[in-house]
């Protein structure tokens, strides 16, 4: 596409308004999250990166917060992102996609728990895209951890860039652009510690509704904005 682009390293998206958008359709939950989650929708979205020579995107699937939902709608969350991990599982070589787990794992069903550890282990020397999914993320549940981690490392004189290292996004570079769908505007706790310099994106269409398009008009406009990084 061009080295215009070469400079965002790192696309998040906060996928909101799935229910909302199922609910205007009159559509079950399950087929409203069914249809957010399909994977050739989300594979089209990491193509379009890709081409865009953005090498990591990250989606926020399942907050900390989000255990709050009903016992059923947990259920089709689940549910859905494993049927993704298993479709991911079959392209992911072919795609050269390496897939990365934010957030914790110990709270999770044990099925999806191995998965998620199995996908990571079997795409771990790909490298053409790195696809970030957050399943129990929360930005401030990430930082107490990271803390808890130090104190255990009992390294002294922790700076900056060595807490960056008990982090969950470790591996990966910091969000240069983060995209909320749905019209709210807030991060709702995603990579606060991170996303400092980040570019924010409010887009009033719910999640299902969100295309490549609107992934290259974001990028467009992400390209006429001066960072300056407090300079």
């Amino acid at each position: 596409m061009g080295s215009q682009y070469s400079g965002i390293k790192h696309l998040a998206i906060i996928p909101d308004g799935n229910r909302r958008w199922a609910k205007a359709k009159g559509w079950t939950l399950r087929k409203g999250y069914r249809h957010a989650g399909d994977f050739e929708r989300l594979r089209k979205i990491y193509k379009e990166c890709e081409g865009l020579r953005i090498n990591t995107l990250s989606i926020w699937a399942f907050s900390t917060e989000n255990w709050n939902r009903s016992g059923e709608e947990k259920k089709i969350v689940f549910e859905t992102i494993s049927e993704g991990l298993d479709s991911m599982k079959k392209k992911a070589d072919e795609d050269g996609l390496r897939f990365m787990h934010i957030g914790r794992k110990d709270r999770l069903p044990g099925y999806l728990t191995k998965k998620i550890k199995n996908l990571e282990n079997a795409t771990k020397d790909n490298k053409k895209i790195v696809f970030v999914v957050g399943i129990d993320y929360g930005g401030n549940d990430e930082i107490l951890r990271a803390v808890n981690r130090a104190i255990k490392s009992k390294k002294k004189n922790i700076n900056g860039k060595d807490f960056r290292n008990f982090l969950d996004t470790k591996e990966i570079p910091d969000p240069d652009l983060i995209i909320r769908t749905s019209g709210e505007k807030r991060l709702s706790g995603y990579m606060p510690f991170q996303s400092s310099y980040a570019e924010l994106f409010f887009l009033k269409k719910n999640f299902p509704e969100l295309s490549t398009g609107d992934i290259k008009k974001v990028v467009s406009e992400f390209n006429r904005r001066k960072r300056r990084f407090g300079n």
